[in-house]
């Protein structure tokens, strides 16, 4: 653009000294003639000409200086150039007992018995392995690539994730030494057997999808087919087949440099965060109570350590005398939010509440953005049905899904966010998540990951039938359109909400929730329950048309019980409260499990969802 304007400045240059020589030839002929009248003329004549120069040709117009924290989130395209989707790379893993020092004197065996909650109940540092790592092809390591010939460690491995850490079929992460090179520009490199879902490429396919669209940020994707060789027991002198994986890109410092982000910026993986203040959690770094390790359960340190920006943010989004409109202009890019809440939407990724996502600010800006994480559980609708387990039900449909979230929860009281989401929506679903880009996409991966769904070792924990894993694929296109008329329902419910615990006063039993929200403003009146059984056939109270979220009823005998509450507007759109009881099939939506003690004490069920 510089140049452009210089080349322009020095066009209009050269048309006004041009027209300064033939000024001075005509004044010289005026006044040979000594006609004063065609001297005046050629004179307000060349000037008016010398003004017209001046406006049109020598002036250089400026953009107006965009403000930081106008700058929407943009991917690196050229990351994805040479992309081949349906490919499968082979790696080779040798597992090796490592040092003390390195956490690294353990078994494979050891590697694998524990999950994630095994740790945080021993106090202790995930266990790792020495590894070699060497890429390459079915007929073994290929030259030029990772780890080829190579016999010492390169890399340290140990097992990944939260809930997926406690499957029979482990998820891994890798780690390439300092020294020892990398992998496609990565040294930590996630291996995923997503062994929750029966495609197995759910993932890789919302990844694939992201690409695509403008306003999200997307991470490069590969499938993996794992052999490891366990050199800990000092028995194993073979690679054994551990099926298939989807590799994932890690978003950290490197990942955030390879797609164009500021590396010296904020970056937090959320674990378990709804944005409110938590101020006995998250606080700086160096205040003298700061603990990382109760922080990071909230929020994962992925980038810059300083986190004023972050209790800023954290203040002002609590703060209720700041119109939210005026949060968002200030600390989020409102495109980024509602393209980001509109695809978990549309593809049915429930589970990104309060967790399975980064927010990011570059440096030197006020801005937070959102960026997807681990999408596997995205299109599962049909697969659930047919399994007969029940989740992604109730009040995880549309919009009222986010509602436990205090800042999106206030984005969505906000008429104008709620028509930008609308326009996010109706954008994706037209033109990027149609029904023949996913069906074509599917069919391209299952070719490849069927195989290895119904071979050894992978078929041992595939939960559906080969009949039902092509029913299953053949329903996800559709399931675009069964969200998106879920996303207009949920407009028209009250909002869920939470009940309280309930309490003994007065000889009295006492039981009280939130107030639902309603965004036509309509009247809400609630039906309250209680029963001996989750499935509400032994009900032992029952009350309709409730004005207000409180009731009372005479105390039950000693046992178990489960209180149930619906809200209901006028136009006759029902909503389950928050609170669920889980059994082997599934949640139990709406309702709160609680025991009546012979003393007439109340203990709350504290189910502990993972």
């Amino acid at each position: 653009q510089r140049q452009m304007c210089i080349r322009d400045r020095d066009r209009s240059l050269r048309k006004y000294k041009k027209a300064a020589g033939l000024l001075a030839v005509s004044l010289v002929i005026s006044m040979c003639s000594g006609c004063v009248m065609d001297r005046e003329k050629s004179s307000e004549s060349q000037a008016g000409e010398t003004a017209n120069l001046t406006d049109e040709d020598t002036e250089i117009k400026k953009a107006a200086k965009q403000d930081i924290n106008e700058v929407h989130l943009r991917d690196k395209d050229t990351l994805y150039e040479n992309d081949d989707e349906t490919s499968v790379v082979t790696m080779y893993l040798t597992v090796s007992r490592g040092n003390v020092s390195e956490n690294t004197d353990h078994s494979w065996k050891e590697i694998n018995n524990y999950s994630v909650y095994d740790y945080d109940a021993m106090g202790v540092e995930r266990y790792q392995a020495a590894a070699l790592l060497q890429v390459g092809d079915g007929d073994g390591p290929q030259q030029g690539a990772v780890g080829y010939g190579e016999t010492a460690p390169n890399a340290t491995v140990q097992v990944r994730g939260q809930t997926s850490s406690e499957n029979t079929q482990k998820n891994y992460k890798i780690e390439l030494k300092k020294n020892k090179g990398t992998w496609r520009g990565q040294r930590t490199i996630n291996l995923n057997k997503h062994m929750g879902e029966g495609m197995r490429f759910r993932n890789k396919l919302a990844y694939d999808l992201m690409k695509k669209i403008p306003q999200m940020l997307s991470l490069r994707t590969q499938f993996v087919h794992l052999y490891v060789k366990d050199n800990t027991d000092g028995t194993s002198d073979s690679f054994a087949d551990y099926g298939l994986y989807t590799q994932v890109e890690q978003l950290n410092k490197t990942g955030m440099k390879a797609h164009g982000l500021d590396s010296n910026g904020q970056l937090y993986k959320i674990n378990s965060f709804e944005f409110y203040r938590y101020e006995d959690v998250i606080k700086k770094e160096d205040d003298a109570d700061y603990d990382q390790k109760k922080f990071e359960e909230y929020l994962e340190i992925k980038g810059n350590s300083d986190h004023s920006k972050l209790i800023e943010m954290l203040d002002t989004v609590n703060d209720y005398s700041i119109p939210i409109d005026e949060i968002l202009n200030q600390y989020f890019d409102t495109e980024n939010i509602t393209y980001w809440m509109a695809y978990q939407i549309l593809t049915g990724n429930v589970d990104t509440q309060n967790r399975n996502t980064y927010i990011y600010s570059p440096l030197n800006s006020d801005t937070w953005y959102f960026i997807s994480w681990d999408n596997d559980g995205s299109f599962m609708r049909t697969e659930y049905q047919i399994r007969q387990f029940a989740d992604q039900g109730s009040w995880e449909s549309g919009i009222s899904n986010y509602w436990g979230n205090v800042l999106f929860q206030r984005c969505l009281k906000s008429q104008t966010f709620r028509d930008k989401l609308n326009d996010a929506i109706l954008d994706l679903k037209e033109n990027y998540l149609t029904e023949d880009r996913l069906a074509t996409m599917i069919e391209s991966y299952k070719s490849v990951v069927k195989s290895y769904a119904y071979s050894m070792p992978d078929q041992m924990n595939e939960p559906l039938t080969e009949a039902q894993y092509d029913q299953v694929s053949a329903a996800i296109p559709g399931e675009v359109e069964t969200n998106y008329q879920l996303y207009l329902e949920s407009l028209e419910k009250p909002m869920p909400f939470y009940i309280g615990v309930p309490v003994i006063e007065d000889n009295k039993l006492k039981l009280a929730w939130d107030v639902s929200y309603d965004f036509d403003a309509e009247d809400i009146t609630y039906t309250v329950e209680v029963a001996k059984d989750y499935l509400f056939q032994d009900v032992i109270y029952r009350s309709e048309n409730q004005p207000l979220p409180e009731m009372a009823m005479d105390v039950p005998e000693a046992g178990q019980y489960f209180v149930r509450v619906r809200a209901g507007n006028k136009s006759g759109y029902t909503q389950d409260a928050f609170d669920y009881y889980v059994t082997d099939s599934g949640k139990n939506y709406g309702m709160k499990c609680f025991y009546v003690t012979e003393d007439n004490q109340i203990e709350e069920d504290t189910y502990d969802e993972k």
